[in-house]
């Protein structure tokens, strides 16, 4: 199923996972849906890993697990530099073949480490190359507080724009702690004539150590509230959990309240913490 046609119906609630590193049992993933089954979120994405790095499980088969167990629609990630044409064709007959329809196309991130293939510099360029193959439905990625290569707001929206001229059919964003910057994001959206739906990237933040690995990996600001709740509780791992959770709670109340299309949840496979939050805004999303 095509996640696009969801947003038709209601307000879209999604989660995002990843899978296990090549050092990590593949039993990892496993464990994790297990315990995401029954929370029934509207569609859930898998990364191709953090940074682009590989994992022991492809996405390809993760996703397609999801649908066949699940019964969920699954989303792909795609990330242009990690790949060349060839391989990209590959991977796309794959997913056909695992009736995966739905592609998260990325630029990825570029690593000092390793070197980017040349094929796709942008992510619009993949989106193009993805259009001409088939009928997949393409979904992209958006930041509210502008990506960190743009030389400005006006022109990562000009890029945008661009993308979803490219076939871009919905998008998602950057994760953000100040919902002020996704109600700005979609004024600009607007004015553009950005018309697809956008989804709001929410993660919530249960342990210092992943504050200040976004901090380090993203253009992300942390508003002065949400670093005295870390602050407070960053010795105290329970409470620093259920703050992080009651945040992330507050953001959805918000957004779903101010009419935004969807909400995408990033579980960092913590099945525990979804539920949690699953738990107390399903309401939000059934009334939609």
């Amino acid at each position: 199923m095509r996640t696009d046609t969801l947003f038709k119906e209601k307000t879209v609630f999604s989660y995002e996972i990843f899978p296990p590193r090549r050092t990590a049992p593949i039993d990892t993933i496993y464990h994790t849906l297990d315990r995401l089954k029954g929370q029934q979120p509207d569609f859930i994405s898998v990364t191709l890993g953090a940074g682009g790095a590989g994992a022991n499980l492809s996405t390809a088969d993760i996703a397609q697990k999801i649908q066949d167990e699940q019964f969920l629609p699954s989303v792909a990630h795609l990330p242009a530099v990690n790949f060349s044409k060839d391989e990209i064709l590959v991977i796309l007959e794959e997913l056909k073949q695992k009736k995966v329809e739905n592609i998260l196309a990325l630029r990825g991130d570029l690593l000092p480490e390793k070197e980017p293939k040349k094929d796709f510099s942008y992510a619009n360029d993949l989106v193009t190359f993805i259009q001409e193959q088939g009928d997949f439905n393409i979904i992209g990625a958006c930041y509210p507080e502008t990506h960190s290569d743009a030389a400005s707001s006006v022109e990562d929206i000009r890029n945008l724009k661009r993308k979803v001229d490219c076939g871009t059919n919905q998008l998602i964003t950057q994760l953000f702690f100040d919902n002020n910057y996704f109600y700005t994001f979609k004024e600009k959206c607007d004015i553009a004539a950005i018309e697809v739906p956008i989804q709001a990237g929410i993660m919530p933040v249960v342990n210092k150590k992943q504050i200040e690995r976004m901090v380090m990996m993203s253009n992300v600001t942390l508003p002065t509230k949400f670093l005295k709740m870390m602050e407070r509780y960053e010795h105290n791992p329970e409470a620093i959990r259920d703050a992080g959770i009651a945040y992330a709670i507050n953001q959805i109340v918000d957004l779903v309240a101010q009419g935004a299309d969807g909400i995408h949840l990033y579980t960092m496979n913590n099945p525990y913490v979804a539920q949690k939050i699953r738990e107390a805004t399903r309401s939000l999303f059934d009334a939609s």
